[in-house]
């Protein structure tokens, strides 16, 4: 297959990391199909792809309808789906005893068991391709934990578990299964703080920076490319040392 034959489907692809991955895997020359769960993300997503054929689809990944309407769409238009980039998330945050059944269920549903939803709806076309690749946007939370995001970190640790079984159930078919673990990244969220909530948030990093969107990017680019072939199971952080 060419890299212009790859069908990659990325989740949550409307705005920050998400659509630094989309923009970044279009340029590589893959298809690239990104998800919302609006129908102005979508139209957003199919005005960020320049180069491919791809398109934005309206899909909340929370909902099974949903997911199998887009992903009909997908397989109807370009095909077997090569690649699967689950990244859409949602934080909730709120101390444990302060924290709502409301905001603990919406992250988990959001954040975890979409993973297990939109991947068991498109594993069994990448089984009978005998070749694929799964990659799941975790977090440096679902490592080290944070005060405030006990919802957020499990979600994110259970993603860890998640791709390491995954990845010995499908490694015979030749599809293979990683995740990356972003710390502070330079997305909407940070460009809110104040300088110095920036100097305290770096102090600890070795790197003395937050990273840019793009630096998560290319290795969700490696792990879609031949060159990570041999690399399954594994999880990728990218904090500029933050978590070793």
């Amino acid at each position: 297959m060419t890299v212009k034959d790859k069908v990659i489907l990325v989740t949550g692809a409307n705005r920050g990391i998400g659509l630094n991955i989309l923009q970044r895997l279009d340029i590589d020359g893959y298809t690239v199909i990104g998800t919302s769960r609006s129908d102005d993300g979508a139209d957003l997503i199919s005005q960020q792809i320049k180069s491919s054929n791809g398109i934005g689809l309206k899909m909340d990944v929370t909902d099974q309808d949903s997911i199998n309407s887009a992903i009909s769409k997908i397989q109807d238009g370009f095909g077997t789906i090569y690649g699967l980039v689950n990244n859409a998330g949602i934080t909730e945050d709120n101390l444990l005893m302060r924290m709502s059944d409301e905001q603990w269920l919406s992250v988990i549903e959001t954040n975890l068991t979409s993973l297990y939803r939109v991947t068991k709806s498109i594993v069994k076309d990448m089984m009978k391709a005998r070749q694929g690749r799964i990659i799941n946007v975790g977090s440096i939370v679902g490592l080290m934990g944070n005060a405030g995001q006990s919802n957020y970190s499990a979600s994110k640790s259970g993603l860890l578990g998640f791709t390491k079984s995954l990845a010995r159930e499908l490694s015979s078919r030749n599809i293979n299964v990683n995740s990356i673990s972003p710390g502070f990244i330079d997305t909407d969220m940070t460009n809110s703080l104040s300088n110095e909530q920036i100097d305290k948030l770096t102090k600890n990093i070795p790197l003395g920076r937050i990273a840019e969107s793009s630096e998560v990017s290319s290795v969700v680019s490696f792990l879609l490319s031949q060159d990570s072939s041999y690399i399954t199971g594994e999880n990728i952080n990218v904090n500029g040392g933050l978590y070793m």
